[in-house]
């Protein structure tokens, strides 16, 4: 598997370990009792679990943007060295991102994701 593909599984990986950690803190805010329910009761997250829901509605919009980019350079063969360091970008700032939406710290978050986001943008152009 190249490079690229691996940052793609990892990224998957990494929006699946943000879910069971956001579960786990709405577990603790809101009760297993209710989480287990159907939940038509509407409770509103807040505090590290709503930011934690919402870096992974986040993350997986920035998946679906970053795993075209790489399938399409996959199936194009257009790899390079560049295609590899944007994707590991990509990746590095989504954690980056994570961390800092989690832990309540804006200009960070906001930096990792403009640059995560242009890191994607460039793997679209370098598929042109």
């Amino acid at each position: 598997m190249t490079g690229e593909l691996t940052v793609l599984a990892l990224s998957g990986l990494l929006i699946i370990l943000v879910i069971f950690f956001e579960t786990g803190l709405s577990i603790a805010q809101l009760g297993d009792a209710y989480m287990r329910s159907p939940r038509d009761e509407k409770r509103e997250k807040t505090g590290m679990a709503g930011r934690s829901e919402r870096a992974v509605l986040n993350c997986a919009i920035g998946l679906a943007l970053f795993a075209p980019a790489i399938l399409i350079l996959a199936v194009t063969d257009g790899f390079t060295g560049t295609t590899l360091a944007a994707a590991w970008v990509y990746l590095i700032t989504r954690v980056i991102y994570v961390i800092c939406y989690v832990m309540g710290i804006p200009t960070i978050r906001t930096l990792a994701f403009v640059t995560g986001l242009l890191s994607t943008g460039l793997l679209y152009l370098l598929a042109l």
